[in-house]
């Protein structure tokens, strides 16, 4: 354990990607605990793939500490239609956040990767020692290679430079602010917008990717916030540190869940010529569990919430 950190709730802290689904709750949980002087800039203020820019940005502003949750994401099709752009501006992203907040001096980096990071065949539940192990999903590989990369770059940081950055892989996160567009979601926003919908127009059937058959493990955005700010003041280790709740459900349980939560009384029809991914993939949170920190909110209860902010905020999401 390393010493306390951020103490002062006047810190100067850096938040990139503060709109997305994990920066946006890193900024709420922040903001709850009182501190004042959060830092951010939204994609079109400050293009973190421009290293100029950043650089700039990093010593014009010097924050002390950087919450490096800016990333471009997305599910299963936006992965394999568009491996470049994933990979470019990931690995520009990381590399220049990573290479400015050296610069610069910042006092500590966290630095979100993925679970996808693992191999696709990895024994299950996926510990962090399994990193490096064996071949990638094809379906995300660009994807997860920037995101290992990043967790390089921190280590190497760490081993040449000394400098205190960590990094945080949280497995599959939903909640406020989430992405519900149908072509480019992950799997549990995606059906419970498709549920909602159907729901909407009274249908007889919906269908959903995949045999329904593989397993997930979800996180509320709000627990891995929680998490965050935990291993920012509590932590300080090199290598990927797992964040999740420790338990998975079937893509087809999951499904009844969030119909039985929106109301669908549809039938479900699996599209089993549809890619399923990986077949499994749980995380081991021993790990981080052992240090202090376990996930509080349960999936039922992260689902109603998500679909009550979903109900609340649909005109300005989908």
């Amino acid at each position: 354990m390393a010493d306390k950190v951020m103490k002062n709730k006047d810190a100067r802290i850096y938040v990139a990607g503060h709109r997305g689904l994990a920066g946006s709750a890193v900024v709420r949980k922040l903001e709850s605990m009182g501190y004042s002087n959060l830092i951010t800039r939204t994609s079109s203020e400050l293009d973190l793939r421009n290293q100029s820019a950043v650089n700039h940005f990093f010593s014009t502003e010097k924050p002390e500490y950087v919450f490096l949750a800016a990333a471009k994401v997305g599910g299963i099709l936006a992965n394999s239609t568009y491996p470049a752009q994933f990979l470019y501006d990931n690995v520009m992203i990381a590399a220049n956040v990573i290479e400015a907040s050296y610069r610069s001096g910042v006092n500590k980096l966290l630095n979100l990767g993925s679970s996808c990071i693992y191999p696709k065949l990895a024994p299950q539940p996926l510990k962090e020692e399994y990193l490096l192990t064996g071949p990638l999903e094809p379906t995300n590989r660009a994807y997860a290679v920037a995101k290992i990369a990043a967790i390089e770059l921190c280590d190497s940081y760490r081993t040449q430079y000394g400098c205190d950055f960590i990094s945080a892989m949280p497995t599959n996160l939903f909640g406020p602010f989430d992405n519900f567009d149908l072509e480019t979601s992950h799997v549990l926003p995606a059906l419970l917008r498709k549920f909602h919908e159907a729901k909407l127009t009274n249908a007889d059937s919906t269908e959903i990717w995949g045999s329904g058959t593989p397993k997930r493990e979800f996180l509320h955005v709000d627990d891995l916030a929680d998490a965050c700010v935990f291993l920012m003041q509590n932590v300080s280790e090199p290598g990927p540190i797992n964040v999740g709740s420790g338990e998975d459900i079937s893509i087809k349980d999951l499904a009844l869940l969030i119909q039985d939560v929106v109301g669908f009384e549809g039938e479900l029809r699996f599209d089993s010529s549809k890619p399923d991914g990986t077949p499994r993939k749980l995380m081991d949170v021993t790990r981080l569990n052992d240090m202090g920190w376990s996930a509080q909110i349960g999936l039922r209860e992260g689902i109603e919430a998500t679909y009550t902010w979903f109900l609340e905020h649909q005109e300005a999401v989908v």
